[in-house]
């Protein structure tokens, strides 16, 4: 599976991969898309999409923010199809090599504090926690929650 830098002519199939993905993932926190049109226009202009071509479709994806000697990622998404497979660790790994070749010492990231299944998958990969943050007041939850934020030095 090839893994290549996004271009906007993606931004519907992104779409598409990160809500399957989501919907899966976090129905029993939310009750609506994780993304939209705009959203993933604007993600375009800020920064970048790492994408995972699959047959069809995209099979998965990441978004990734240089911000000087730090990168941000967010949006990890793997088809539900496509999920158990490895796919989405080497969406990390690719991301951490693309980030690192940019320049950046450190990768951040931030996960909702009910997905129980996140805090080991990125511990795995050397991502320690750092912090906590609000979740957006403008998402409405079915559940209180909030993000934990983890980082991990590059190189």
């Amino acid at each position: 599976m090839r893994i290549r830098v996004a271009n906007t002519d993606d931004a519907a199939a992104i779409i598409a991969v990160i809500n399957s993905a989501f919907r899966k993932a976090e129905a029993f926190l939310i009750d609506r898309n994780r993304v939209d049109s705009d959203l993933v226009h604007s993600l375009l202009e800020k920064g970048k999409f790492l994408v995972a071509d699959g047959e069809a479709t995209l099979a998965g994806c990441v978004y990734l923010e240089l911000r000087g000697d730090r990168a941000y990622l967010g949006l990890l998404s793997v088809h539900p199809q496509r999920q158990n497979a490895g796919l989405g660790s080497r969406l990390m790994e690719e991301a951490e090599r693309y980030s690192a070749g940019a320049g950046c010492k450190f990768m951040d990231l931030q996960i909702v504090n009910l997905r129980r299944e996140l805090p080991s998958f990125y511990r795995h990969r050397g991502y320690i926690e750092t912090g906590t943050a609000p979740f957006p007041p403008e998402v409405e939850s079915k559940v209180p929650c909030h993000f934990v934020k983890m980082s991990k030095q590059l190189g």
